[in-house]
């Protein structure tokens, strides 16, 4: 949407009407209080479900975020992300993808813009709250502006006292639901200088997939 030069005066002012100014005051504190912090550790459960496919699987897995950097551990393999390359380690297939994420792609959820996707390429607005273990939890909907994403709408749940994000549920086109519950979130942490970086020495038997 950020080419669409010709219109863009009319959709900033159309903007200023849809968004929801509760919810745009939210999202303001849950990103600033993220940017703040030096590095975060969450653990988390996902869930993937599709009701028409009979389609239902969970798994846990943990990141750890440092500005654009993350290591993710999710379903026996890791990804990690140095700022400018992707490695993906799959010790299943004994194989390493390298590859670059595509940063200019509004619409994907990647674990480096968990915490703050929701700046550019929504529209929102203030939806139910509900009461999690004696926590308050406000969910704000986001919209894409793109009406050809494969995304319909995210629900994202916010601790209305820490300002901390407690779950994402997005819903696909497809039928597709998927939803990542925090269940730890740890802000600050010591952590190894080396934890982004990728030694191709530990892989010396697995096959270096290398992707343009």
């Amino acid at each position: 949407m950020k080419n669409i030069f010709l219109i863009v005066t009319l959709i900033i002012s159309t903007l200023s009407f849809s968004q929801d100014k509760k919810a745009q005051t939210l999202l303001n504190e849950v990103s600033s209080k993220a940017k703040a912090y030096n590095n975060i550790s969450i653990d988390f459960k996902y869930t993937l479900e599709n009701l028409s496919e009979n389609i239902k699987q969970e798994t846990r897995g943990d990141v750890v975020l440092e500005g654009d950097k993350y290591r993710l551990n999710i379903l026996g393999s890791t990804r990690v992300y140095d700022g400018k390359t992707l490695y993906s380690i799959s010790p299943d297939d004994e194989e390493v993808t390298i590859s670059t994420e595509n940063a200019d792609d509004e619409n994907s959820i990647t674990p480096s813009k968990m915490l703050t996707f929701y700046e550019d390429g929504y529209t929102y607005k203030m939806d139910i709250t509900q009461n999690v273990k004696g926590r308050k939890i406000q969910y704000v909907k986001l919209t894409p502006i793109d009406s050809n994403a494969e995304i319909k709408y995210v629900l994202l749940g916010i601790d209305a006292q820490t300002k901390h994000i407690y779950n994402l549920i997005e819903v696909g086109n497809n039928g597709t639901k998927t939803t990542l519950t925090v269940n730890s979130f740890k802000t600050n942490q010591p952590i190894s200088k080396s934890l982004f970086t990728f030694d191709e020495n530990k892989y010396k038997d697995y096959y270096i997939n290398k992707l343009d």
